[in-house]
C-alpha cells in the first residue's frame, strides 16, 4: 500500500484518539511561498516551495534501517560517537556510514572567524540566551501546530522531559566554545538530529492519531525545519532587540552565522537559509508568524512545560510565574489560546519593569528606576530559568533513533 492510500485508510479507520479528533486543522502557510533564494546563503536556488521538500539524502537510509530492524544495533553503536572529530564507530551499515561521513562535513562557506566571535557573544549573553531558548523558543514550539502534533504523537510526546533535554542540547552545544571544533559536539548533535527527523518522517505516517490530526502526508519538511529554526535564533534576536540589549553588529552577524551552519548541518538546503537578519525576518514573517496557533496537542505540551519549574523545586519558577512570562513573550492571544491564566501581580510587573531592569543590568541606567526587591526578583528569575534549560544537561544525553510512535494508551511523563 502506498503512503497516500495508507493515510486514507488510517483516516477512515475507527482507531482515532479523542484528542486527535478534536484537533483543529490549520493551514501550513497562509500565503504561497514567495521568499526569494536571492536572500539565502546560496544566493540562488530553484525557488521550490520547501513544504514540498524533505531530506532525499537521509530519508531512504533511515527508512531502510527501520524496515530491516537495524535501529537497536545502530543506536548502541552511535552512543559511543560523541565528539565532532571522532571516527565513526565500526560496524555501522555501509550506506549509513557513507551518509554520515558526508553529512558531518561543514559547508564550504563556514567562516571560522565568525564562529569564534559567536563564542564571545554567547559568553556575554548566556543568561539571556538560556531563558529565551528555554522559554520563548520552547513555549513557541507548542503553538507551531505541525511541530506540536509531531512531538505529541511521536515517541518524544511520551517523555517530554527527555524530549526537552535533547532539544536543549542543540542550544547548549551551539553556545559552547568548541561547538564546531573537533573536540566539540555540535556536528554530532546535528547529524543525529537529522537522522531522528528522517526516522520520524518514516514512522509518523503509520500513526492513526497523527494522520487524523495532520494536514500533511509527511512530517518535518524543509519548511517545518526552518519554522523551528526561526523559533530559535530569529526569535531570540527579536527579543534581545526589543529589550534594547546592546549588541555590536559583528557579534549579531556571528550569532546568525553559527545558526546558519546549524541549519545546513540539519540538512536544510542552502537556498532556504537566510543570508542576513533582514532576510531571516522576512522569511519568518511568511513561514512562522502567521501560523502560530494553539492546538489541543500544543496546549497539553504547554501545560507540561509550565510545570517544569515545580518539578525542579525552583521557588520563583512556579507555574503562574512561567505562565506570566510566556504571556509577556508571546502575547495575550497565544497565552489565552493556551488557557494560561492572567496574573494580577506578574503581568503588570513584567510589562512595566522588565525594560528598565534590562537597562540597569546593561549599565544603561542606574538602579534607581527599579526597587531593589524587583531587581533581585528579575535577576533571580533569569538565573533560575537558565537552570531549567540546563537542568537536564547534567547527565550525558544520547540522541537516538526512535523505533516506534507514541503509545497513546500509556500516560505521558
Amino acid at each position: 500500500m502506498d503512503g497516500l492510500s495508507r493515510r486514507n485508510a488510517l483516516k477512515a479507520s475507527g482507531a482515532l484518539g479523542a484528542l486527535g479528533a478534536l484537533a483543529m486543522v490549520t493551514p501550513a502557510r497562509a500565503e504561497p511561498w514567495t521568499w526569494s533564494p536571492d536572500g539565502s546563503v546560496a544566493g540562488s536556488g530553484t525557488g521550490a516551495d520547501p513544504l514540498t521538500v524533505w531530506d532525499a539524502e537521509a530519508d531512504p537510509v533511515v527508512a531502510g534501517l527501520l524496515d530491516r530492524g537495524e535501529v537497536p544495533a545502530v543506536n548502541a553503536l552511535l552512543r559511543t560517537w560523541t565528539r565532532n572529530g571522532q571516527p565513526l564507530p565500526a560496524g555501522l551499515p555501509t550506506e549509513l556510514r557513507d551518509f554520515m561521513e558526508y553529512a558531518r562535513q561543514l559547508p564550504q562557506w563556514t567562516d571560522h572567524g565568525k564562529l569564534g566571535t559567536a563564542v564571545e557573544f554567547n559568553k556575554k549573553r548566556g543568561l539571556y540566551l538560556g531563558v529565551l531558548y528555554g522559554l520563548a523558543s520552547g513555549m513557541m514550539s507548542t503553538v507551531i501546530p505541525k511541530e506540536a502534533r509531531a512531538v505529541y504523537y511521536s515517541k518524544g510526546g511520551h517523555d517530554l522531559k527527555d524530549r526537552i533535554s535533547k532539544t536543549a542540547k542543540l542550544g547548549y552545544d551551539i553556545g559552547t566554545a568548541n561547538a564546531y571544533a573537533p573536540d566539540g559536539e555540535m556536528i554530532v548533535t546535528c547529524v543525529k538530529t537529522r537522522l531522528v527527523h528522517a526516522a520520524v518522517r518514516h514512522l509518523l505516517p503509520q500513526s492513526p492519531h497523527w494522520v487524523h490530526s495532520a494536514e500533511e502526508d509527511i512530517p518535518i519538511s524543509q519548511n517545518d525545519i526552518m519554522v523551528t529554526w526561526h523559533s530559535l535564533p530569529t526569535t531570540v534576536m527579536k527579543h534581545l532587540t526589543a529589550w534594547r540589549v546592546p549588541i555590536p553588529a559583528h557579534e549579531s552577524a556571528a550569532f546568525l552565522h553559527s545558526w546558519q551552519v546549524c541549519a545546513h548541518m540539519l540538512g536544510v538546503r542552502d537556498e532556504y537559509i537566510p543570508n542576513s537578519w533582514a532576510d531571516a525576518n522576512s522569511q519568518a514573517a511568511q513561514v512562522l508568524d502567521p501560523i502560530l496557533m494553539p492546538t489541543p496537542e500544543g496546549a497539553a505540551l504547554a501545560d507540561r512545560l509550565l510545570r517544569l519549574g515545580v518539578n525542579l523545586d525552583l521557588a520563583i519558577l512556579s507555574k503562574p510565574v512561567l505562565g506570566a512570562f510566556t504571556r509577556f513573550l508571546l502575547g495575550d492571544k497565544i497565552a489565552d489560546g493556551l488557557a494560561i491564566p492572567r496574573e494580577p501581580l506578574w503581568d503588570p510587573l513584567l510589562r512595566v519593569s522588565w525594560g528598565p531592569f534590562i537597562a540597569v543590568r546593561e549599565g544603561l541606567l542606574p538602579v534607581v528606576p527599579l526597587a531593589p526587591d524587583a531587581y533581585w526578583l528579575f535577576d533571580e528569575f533569569l538565573r533560575q530559568a537558565a537552570l531549567i534549560y540546563l537542568a537536564e544537561l547534567r547527565m550525558p544525553i544520547s540522541i537516538e533513533l526512535p523505533q516506534m510512535n507514541r503509545d497513546m494508551s500509556r500516560p505521558p511523563r
